[in-house]
């Protein structure tokens, strides 16, 4: 099957947006620009992998002859996970140890706001059957392509504008400094285990989807890293604030 034309200028707006968006949100990090890219090209590179992986490891044929990798099918949930794991991995090589997730957090989340469009003009990622006046027909749908359906891509578009727009105002009030990103993660992980109700995908066990599963599974590895990265800053948030001997000086 063809790529829709749409679709492809939709998803080529997105990234140049978020990488610019980045650009401008990491203005004030000590970092080089060697290590901006670098940071960039990890997340990239991560986020495409992680949304090709499931697909490719479900298609062994394919993925001997390197096939499914350029089939159709992504996710945003693994690819998300993807990209946090390719920033890390960059800045291991970089040996970069400055906190960078909260530059990240609001451009990724404006980008798949943007991407999710791409989404809805392809005729992917649609929802289940409504009688909502809203609901729009999908000809690319195998199953009853006249029926009315969910916009999930534009449910999800609204989720992503509105949580960049919350990203924005909480990294400003300096509000999860340091967490932002992984704020972001769960609260989409949380949101996607809901909206699974109303996609058509495959029910597996207790009548969860993989999406649900893998949700619950990057959920509980989010929360992990929330708690042991909070325990890093509170240690230093410690170390900076004077001890009562020190303030009794002065």
């Amino acid at each position: 099957m063809m790529i829709n034309p749409t679709y492809i200028v939709i998803m080529a707006t997105a990234i140049v947006l978020c990488s610019l968006l980045v650009r401008r949100s990491q203005k004030k990090l000590p970092l080089t620009t060697e290590e901006k890219f670098g940071l960039g090209l990890g997340g990239f590179c991560g986020a495409m992998i992680g949304a090709k992986l499931p697909f490719v490891l479900y298609d062994l044929e394919g993925l001997w002859s390197g096939g499914a990798w350029f089939a159709h099918g992504k996710t945003i949930v693994c690819g998300l996970a993807g990209g946090y794991l390719g920033v890390e991995i960059a800045k291991w090589i970089m040996q970069v140890r400055i906190k960078t997730g909260d530059s990240f957090a609001a451009p990724v989340a404006f980008s798949i706001a943007i991407g999710r469009w791409g989404c809805f003009f392809g005729g992917c990622c649609f929802g289940t059957p409504t009688n909502l006046p809203w609901g729009v027909a999908f000809p690319t749908a195998l199953e009853d392509p006249l029926a009315l359906r969910h916009p999930t891509q534009i449910y999800e578009s609204l989720f992503h504008l509105t949580m960049g727009c919350v990203l924005l105002w909480l990294g400003r009030k300096g509000w999860f400094r340091g967490q932002l990103m992984k704020l972001y993660l769960l609260t989409y992980l949380g949101y996607r285990f809901l909206t699974e109700m109303i996609r058509p995908e495959p029910r597996l066990f207790v009548g969860l989807t993989a999406y649900q599963w893998g949700a619950i599974g990057l959920a509980i590895v989010f929360v992990w890293l929330w708690r042991r990265d909070q325990a890093v800053l509170n240690a230093e948030s410690a170390q900076k604030e004077p001890r009562p001997a020190d303030a009794a000086a002065d």
